[in-house]
């Protein structure tokens, strides 16, 4: 493929979910069945489509392209490099299991035709921000992205739904603002915000300090970062699962990509590190990591305790960063992989549990394994994925990731990372050892005292299945694609390929 062809490729994939979301929405009326084909075939030719870039990427080229200018140096562009291929298979992959799975998790729910739509919609413009070539297209994908999602997070319209929306959409002005004036202050130090000309700022300034605070508060919020994580854990529970699963598993992640460009390419590791940044980074890791983690402990709401985990595992991506050597951002880069992976999985299965059985309390789902069994098998796998058993991909991303932090002499941080672990295991475990094993009669609100409950269909057992089997096939087998993706990502931004 070469690059007239491959820039066509980058375009369509941005595009034509956007373009396709009329058609989606005004489908609804006429038939609800080609509403939803229309909806999973655009997440299907998306992900097809980010796939035949491969070829293009795993021969080392970036493609660098602008459009248009708006002003001098201002630029509407995209940009194609590892790291934005990486992010944008996983998230429309997982894109369109989420959408296979909604087909029947939405059949009997309201407002069928906008949901679908504002899927497809946001999925443009996620895959926008990871391909964007400067900071200023990626914000206007962000804001994009961030606005249309409101829409998922208060789906149910339920006062509660409403409540939650209202904080979601307050901290995304917030964060929207930080990232606005984070650019301004970089355009204004380096006369450009291109993602294609190396570290645009030189200097750790105190203006540079002020844009990179502002970045930290624009991305870091989307990202989960204590102490901008106060949207997240109620958005997540009252959002249709299969959104949440996306919120979580995929959304975050453009946080987590908006600090991944802004440490290489608004600054460089030499900047970050000369000014002790990366001790900022470092201290709202750990917080965020063991916060995240010990609130999850007090949950017995299955989708908050989920919420408040995917908190404290977006803090191993600030750490990995925060770490800046070539175990630790490899380890960081395969976690944004295994977390999407493994929470999508969980948020699904979670969804299906209160899908099947109307129950969200974890408290009220003994014996849920044994009336779903094939449901909570993958949620198992997929727990203990997260809490770093081998041989499954947490463990390797965390082993990764501690590695860094010894490599580095931060002892420290490789602590933290084992008691992250421990409690994972300290809120995971209660949900999955009383679903197999409680006795029948020990819980009057039991499952294993109710006949009727049965797993979940085909259609939305499919989707938890495959990401069940992901964490397996990606945790410690001989041939790990997206292992060896996330080092040469760290390669390729150590060794200044990104220019």
């Amino acid at each position: 493929m070469d690059e007239t062809t491959a820039i066509a490729v980058i375009l369509f994939i941005i595009l034509f979910p956007i373009i396709m979301t009329p058609i989606v929405m005004s489908m609804g009326g006429k038939s609800e069945k080609l509403r939803n084909a229309l909806a999973m075939a655009t997440s299907a030719v998306t992900f097809l489509m980010v796939f035949s870039l491969y070829p293009v990427v795993v021969r080392g080229d970036v493609i660098q392209h602008t459009f248009f200018e708006i002003l001098p140096n201002l630029e509407i562009s995209i940009r194609l490099d590892i790291l934005s291929f990486c992010l944008t298979a996983v998230a429309s992959f997982v894109w369109f299991l989420c959408t296979v799975y909604s087909l029947d998790y939405m059949a009997e729910e309201h407002g069928g035709s906008r949901y679908y739509a504002v899927l497809v919609f946001t999925l443009g413009s996620c895959l926008g921000i990871f391909l964007a070539g400067d900071f200023f297209t990626l914000f206007v994908f962000f804001e994009l992205m961030s606005l249309i999602s409101y829409i998922l997070v208060v789906h149910e319209e339920t006062e509660q739904a409403l409540k939650a929306g209202y904080k979601y959409l307050i901290m995304t002005i917030i964060g929207g603002l930080a990232l606005f004036f984070g650019i301004i202050i970089t355009f204004e130090l380096g006369g450009t915000v291109s993602l294609g000309v190396g570290a645009i700022i030189k200097e750790g300034t105190l203006l540079a300090l002020l844009a990179f605070i502002c970045f930290l508060v624009g991305f870091g919020m989307k990202a989960g970062m204590f102490p901008l994580h106060v949207w997240l854990p109620d958005a997540h529970p009252v959002a249709p699962s299969p959104a949440s699963a996306l919120l979580s598993g995929i959304m975050l992640k453009t946080g987590a990509y908006g600090l991944f460009r802004v440490v290489f390419h608004a600054f460089s590791i030499e900047v970050i590190q000369t000014s002790n940044w990366d001790i900022i980074l470092g201290v709202l890791a750990v917080i965020t990591i063991l916060l995240g983690s010990a609130v999850a402990l007090t949950q017995d709401d299955i989708k908050r305790r989920l919420a408040y985990s995917s908190v404290g595992q977006m803090g191993y991506v600030l750490l990995g960063l925060s770490v800046l050597n070539e175990n630790a951002l490899t380890g960081t880069m395969f976690h944004i992989f295994s977390h999407a992976i493994m929470k999508s999985c969980l948020f699904l299965a979670a969804g299906a549990i209160i899908w099947k059985t109307g129950k969200r309390q974890i408290s009220d789902m003994g014996g849920v394994g044994r009336k779903m069994p094939y449901t909570m098998v993958c949620f198992s796998i997929a727990a203990l994925a997260m809490i770093g058993i081998p041989p499954l991909n947490g463990f390797l991303s965390k082993w990764t990731l501690g590695l860094g932090a010894l490599d580095a002499n931060l002892t420290i941080y490789a602590l933290v990372l084992l008691i992250s672990s421990l409690l994972n295991a300290l809120y995971y475990l209660p949900i999955i050892v009383p679903a197999f094993f409680e006795m029948v009669g020990e819980n009057e609100h039991s499952f294993a005292l109710r006949s009727n409950i049965q797993d979940v269909t085909p259609r939305m057992l499919a989707p938890l299945v495959i990401l069940a089997l992901c964490t397996i096939v990606f945790g410690l087998s001989p041939i790990n694609v997206l292992f060896d993706l996330s080092r040469w990502t760290s390669l390729f931004f150590l060794e200044g390929g990104f220019m």
